[in-house]
């Protein structure tokens, strides 16, 4: 089978530049194949499952299965707990058969897309209660391979997992049933610098876009519902101006030509439940079109740390 992401969704209104993915994901292994997947290493296998046919496992997968591989071509793709660091949540199958009856020719990759987004998305809605459209969770689909569809199979395994803007899954521990959405890093995570936009996570000795200083909920702040963006942005400027100070160690992030910025959340995304937002420092460019490259961390630079470089003319 194949895996493939289907939501298109990431809605960050603070950051200068907004982003969409629509992507096919994965590496061929045998009879399971994940379509475009970035290289992906340090994973855990669980003892004892690593040698079992990874379509064995794709097809006994039942909603709430959690699935991890170690290897670029996913060869030792196998179930594990969730509870331990993974790559994708099953939420359920789908039958596309009725669209695709016997000798039907295999799908292009946008008739994929399509199938998968109408066959999956309501499952992993209900499977997760709400789903925060702009959250760190998108919905994904293993499908056959072009060998199994010629001899019939038109089974869709849907599921869940977290990949970057360019498409490289992350791995995340716990059930995404009952998680908070919030598509948040830890601090001292930086993130890639993707034609003016930031990517996913890369060292912060290379260049990136933004360099994350902490995270805040802002549930404490509005008890009373969904705050209007206007009253994210001021409470987001006095939470997030403080800790990026601590990160820094009150270092003059104008010298440096750097800027603490922000997330606001969308009502959809308040309503599923998502409320953290990233506190983050990046470099914006001057005209607005948005963000130039910085190298190097911002962490304790005002006692002392190296300090970092940064082009905000682009």
């Amino acid at each position: 089978m194949e895996v493939m992401s289907v939501n298109a969704g990431r809605l960050h209104p603070a950051s200068p530049v907004g982003s969409t993915r629509l992507y096919m994901l994965g590496a061929f292994v045998g009879a399971v194949v994940l379509l475009g997947l970035s290289a992906v290493t340090g994973w855990p296998i669980a003892p004892g499952r690593a040698a079992e046919d990874p379509a064995a496992v794709v097809a006994s997968a039942t909603p709430g299965t959690c699935l991890t591989w170690t290897r670029p071509d996913a060869a030792n793709l196998a179930a594990v707990d969730c509870g331990q660091p993974h790559l994708f949540e099953v939420t359920g199958s789908a039958d596309i058969s009725g669209q695709y009856p016997p000798g039907s020719p295999f799908p292009d990759e946008a008739a994929w897309q399509k199938a998968a987004q109408s066959s999956c998305t309501t499952g992993a809605t209900n499977y997760l209660g709400k789903l925060d459209p702009a959250g760190k969770y998108t919905v994904g689909a293993l499908k056959p391979t072009a060998a199994q569809w010629t001899s019939g199979d038109r089974t869709l395994r849907c599921g869940l997992q977290r990949s970057t803007p360019s498409g490289q899954l992350l791995s995340t521990t716990g059930s995404a049933r009952g998680a908070d959405q919030s598509d948040v890093y830890a601090a001292g995570t930086c993130l890639a610098l993707v034609k003016k936009a930031a990517g996913g996570p890369v060292s912060c000795g290379t260049q990136h876009a933004y360099e994350i200083v902490g995270t805040v909920s802002l549930r404490g702040q509005f008890p009373d519902g969904y705050p209007p963006v206007g009253q994210q942005q001021t409470a987001l400027g006095k939470l997030c101006q403080p800790i990026a100070a601590t990160y820094t160690g009150d270092a003059d992030l104008n010298a440096y030509q750097l800027s603490v910025t922000w997330d606001t959340i969308t009502r959809q995304s308040w309503d599923a439940g998502s409320y953290q937002v990233n506190c983050k420092v990046g470099a914006l460019l001057p005209d607005g079109s948005g963000l130039g490259p910085v190298i190097n961390s911002i962490k304790g630079i005002g006692h002392g740390a190296s300090a970092p470089t940064s082009k905000p003319g682009g």
